[in-house]
C-alpha cells in the first residue's frame, strides 16, 4: 500500500533523479570497458567500414557476381588516409568512440531505467497496452544502429573517399571527421527506426490513424525518397533503393501498429460505453 500513496513533485523529482543516475552509470560503465579496449575497438570495429574486406562490400561484390556488373558493384579500393591533425585528436577520438559504444552497449538498460519511472504514472490499461514497450524501443534501436554500420556507413565512407573534383586533391580524412562522420550516421539510424515506436503513442493520443496513414502513402514515399536522397552519399538508383527499402518497410510496420492500437482503443472505448 506505500507504493501507491501519491507522491509530491519534489518525490517524482528525487525519483527522477534515481533513475537518470543510474542510466548515466550505465553508459560510464560501458564506456570505461570500451576505452580500456579501444585500440582493438578502432582497429576491428571503427575502421571496418573503411577496408574493402568488410561484409557490406562482400555482399556487393556477390551481389555483382550475380547480376553481372561486378565492375560496378565490387568495391577494390577506397583511396584515402585517416590522420590527426590535432594534439588531442585521437585522445578526444578515443573517449567520443567509447561514449558512443557505452551509449548502444547500455542503451536497452537505459530505456529500461526511464520507462521505470513512467510506467508508475500510467493507468492499467495504459499499462496493458505498452507491454513490449522496452524492448521494441531497444530492439528498433539496434536494428538502426545495425543498418547505419554495416549498410549506411560503409556506403558513406566509399562515395566519399572516391569522389574527386581534381586529380591533384588527396583524401587524407581527419580522425575527428571520420569518427564524428560514423558515429552520426549510427546513431542517426538508431533514431529514425524509432518511427514506428512515435506512430504507437500518436495514434494513442488521438492524432494519427492508419487511414490517415494509408491516405498519405504516396506523400509518404515521395518523402522517403528525399530523404533516402539526401542521407545517401551517391545518386545512383541502386544506392538510393538500399537506404529507401528499409525506410519504406518502416512506414508500413507503422501503419500496422496504427492500426492495431486504434482497434484496441476502439474496443476499450466500446466496452466502458457498455459498462
Amino acid at each position: 500500500m506505500s507504493e501507491e500513496k501519491e507522491m509530491t513533485f519534489l518525490d517524482h523529482l528525487e525519483e527522477l533523479r534515481w533513475h537518470v543516475i543510474r542510466a548515466v552509470l550505465a553508459i560510464v560503465v560501458g564506456m570505461i570497458v570500451a576505452f580500456i579496449y579501444i585500440t582493438e575497438i578502432f582497429d576491428y570495429i571503427v575502421f571496418a567500414p573503411a577496408k574493402v574486406d568488410f561484409i557490406f562490400f562482400k555482399w556487393m561484390c556477390k551481389l555483382g557476381d550475380l547480376v553481372g556488373a561486378t565492375e560496378t558493384l565490387c568495391v577494390t579500393d577506397l583511396p584515402f588516409k585517416v590522420q590527426s591533425r590535432n594534439m588531442t585528436g585521437q585522445f578526444m577520438m578515443s573517449i567520443t568512440a567509447a561514449a558512443v559504444i557505452g551509449l548502444i552497449v547500455a542503451f536497452p538498460y537505459v530505456i529500461w531505467e526511464l520507462w521505470s519511472f513512467i510506467r508508475p504514472g500510467l493507468r492499467l490499461t495504459e499499462k496493458k497496452f505498452s507491454k513490449g514497450a522496452v524492448v521494441a524501443i531497444s530492439g528498433l534501436f539496434l536494428l538502426g544502429v545495425a543498418f547505419g554500420y554495416f549498410v549506411l556507413s560503409p556506403m558513406t565512407i566509399w562515395f566519399l573517399s572516391t569522389y574527386k573534383v581534381s586529380d591533384m586533391i588527396v583524401n587524407e580524412f581527419d580522425i575527428t571527421s571520420y569518427v564524428s562522420t560514423v558515429a552520426s550516421l549510427i546513431l542517426g539510424c538508431g533514431l529514425v527506426f524509432q518511427f514506428p515506436v512515435v506512430v504507437y503513442f500518436l495514434t494513442k493520443i488521438g492524432m494519427i490513424t492508419p487511414q490517415l496513414m494509408r491516405k498519405y502513402r504516396r506523400h509518404a514515399v515521395v518523402g522517403i525518397i528525399v530523404l533516402g536522397a539526401v542521407i545517401t552519399p551517391s545518386a545512383d538508383p541502386f544506392s538510393l533503393s538500399i537506404i529507401s527499402l528499409p525506410l519504406y518497410f518502416l512506414y508500413e510496420i507503422s501503419i500496422f501498429t496504427s492500426a492495431v492500437v486504434l482497434r484496441k482503443k476502439l474496443k476499450q472505448e466500446a466496452q466502458e460505453n457498455q459498462s
